[in-house]
């Protein structure tokens, strides 16, 4: 059930990839990752709160569960809770020192609080753990910007763009480019 849930996630089916974790947990309560993907799809219809229970009851079961951790970072931030995220992706980053997404993640949520600095520094990471991150490139870019840095906003861009025409990820490339567009007006 969980892996069938996990394929009607994939498309899009979040009320049925919710019916087959719930199939899941029925047959096993103390399944932390039907919990954890449960929540993913609840995230995924804007239920942040029914997602953070499920993450809070994948943490209770694998307390070492660092991407539990990351998802319920996330579904902080989309409610606002900007210090709840960053102690999430923290407590990610205990666990799991190489996690390139939580440091991404903790950056921009350090960026949503004025911590340019801090948000750089975390991009800087998650681009030294995972060096063909296009997205961590693009945060830094945006971080970039937002201090005044045009060239250093320019370059990080331009290597997002080129990663993401790798990776066939054609809309972000073309946002990538657009954004050195407009820095170079």
């Amino acid at each position: 059930y969980n892996n069938r849930g996990v394929a009607k996630d994939d498309l899009g089916d979040y009320q049925g990839a919710i019916a087959d974790y719930n199939q899941a947990i029925k047959i096993k309560p103390d399944y932390a990752d039907a919990y954890n993907n449960r929540g993913v799809a609840k995230d995924d219809l804007g239920d942040y709160q029914g997602a953070i229970a499920d993450y809070n009851q994948a943490i209770n079961i694998k307390p070492d569960y660092a991407l539990a951790y990351n998802n319920r970072g996330i579904a902080k931030s989309d409610l606002g809770d900007k210090q709840g995220a960053i102690a999430d992706y923290n407590q990610a980053i205990n666990i799991k020192p190489d996690y390139a997404d939580a440091y991404n993640n903790r950056g921009i949520a350090k960026k949503n609080l004025g911590d340019k600095q801090g948000a750089i520094a975390d991009y800087n990471q998650a681009i030294k753990i995972k060096p063909d991150y296009a997205n961590a490139y693009y945060n830094r870019g945006i971080a970039k910007k937002n201090l005044g840095d045009k060239q250093g906003a320019i370059a990080d861009y331009n290597q997002a763009a080129q990663l993401y025409a790798q990776q066939n990820k054609m809309v972000d490339y073309q946002d990538a480019l657009n954004q050195v567009k407009n820095l170079e007006k």
